[in-house]
């Protein structure tokens, strides 16, 4: 049996409506739904053999194996993880970073050093941070409590917009790997399963019954923001973002 966790977002109800569709899938496999952060846990202590995972800790894993076609991606904005601020980026004094994250909140850091040459005070938050946000301060959010938050500051910077000015690459956000080598017949029938749910995204958002926004609105997301496919300028876009990460 293979262990998985694999992300509780609304932008992973593909993946999770196409694991539901394959009997191969569900019969070899033991699944978790988790927050990214503790996908990236379990992967890196050995409790999971395949998550979707934060490409931020693929470098701290000992044996690292991307195994899908298919990833968390965006070209351009994604609309679902962003830095909140009262005040221009150039005048935040200190950045609160999303507890449930790994990648984005490094993703900040290094349009910090590199897009904007601003050097301000970072701080791990905890739960119940989004309601917490003095005048001076930003916060790295991301998922699906991005979603009520459009009206709530007036500065919203989309970091996948950010780092597309920066770099002209789509991000990748998160990706399918293991943590030791997985049979051959099980990634061909997980990459199939993935793309099943891909094509079959309005029998997803039935099947994940997810309400915080309407139906048309997570199809909109999960079509136009979401890029699924991890091709070739999305690797390159990983590789930069890794050659970054690893400067900071």
């Amino acid at each position: 049996m293979i262990k998985i966790s694999a992300v509780s977002y609304l932008n992973t109800l593909p993946f999770a409506y196409g694991i539901e569709q394959s009997e191969y899938i569900k019969n070899n496999s033991v699944i978790s739904r988790d927050i990214p952060s503790e996908c990236a846990r379990k992967l890196l202590a050995g409790e999971v053999d395949l998550g979707l995972v934060p490409v931020a800790i693929i470098p701290q894993l000992k044996e690292s194996y991307i195994i899908s076609d298919y990833c968390i991606g965006a070209v351009n904005k994604v609309h679902s993880v962003n830095l909140y601020s009262h005040y221009p980026i150039d005048e935040v004094t200190k950045i609160k970073l999303d507890y449930q994250s790994r990648t984005s909140v490094n993703l900040c850091k290094i349009l910090c050093k590199k897009h904007w040459h601003v050097a301000p005070r970072f701080e791990q938050a905890s739960i119940g941070f989004e309601n917490n946000i003095d005048s001076q301060e930003a916060a790295v959010i991301i998922g699906d409590r991005t979603f009520n938050l459009e009206d709530s500051y007036p500065y919203v910077y989309d970091l996948s917009e950010e780092w597309y000015k920066m770099t002209g690459l789509p991000f990748v956000f998160a990706a399918w790997v293991a943590n030791k080598e997985i049979p051959t017949d099980y990634i061909a029938e997980f990459n199939e399963a993935c793309a099943n749910g891909i094509d079959h995204i309005d029998e997803a958002i039935k099947f994940g019954n997810i309400d915080i926004i309407n139906q048309e609105a997570q199809k909109k997301y999960l079509t136009e923001s979401i890029s699924y496919s991890l091709d070739a300028d999305k690797r390159k876009g990983l590789s930069l973002f890794l050659k970054l990460l690893a400067e900071l």
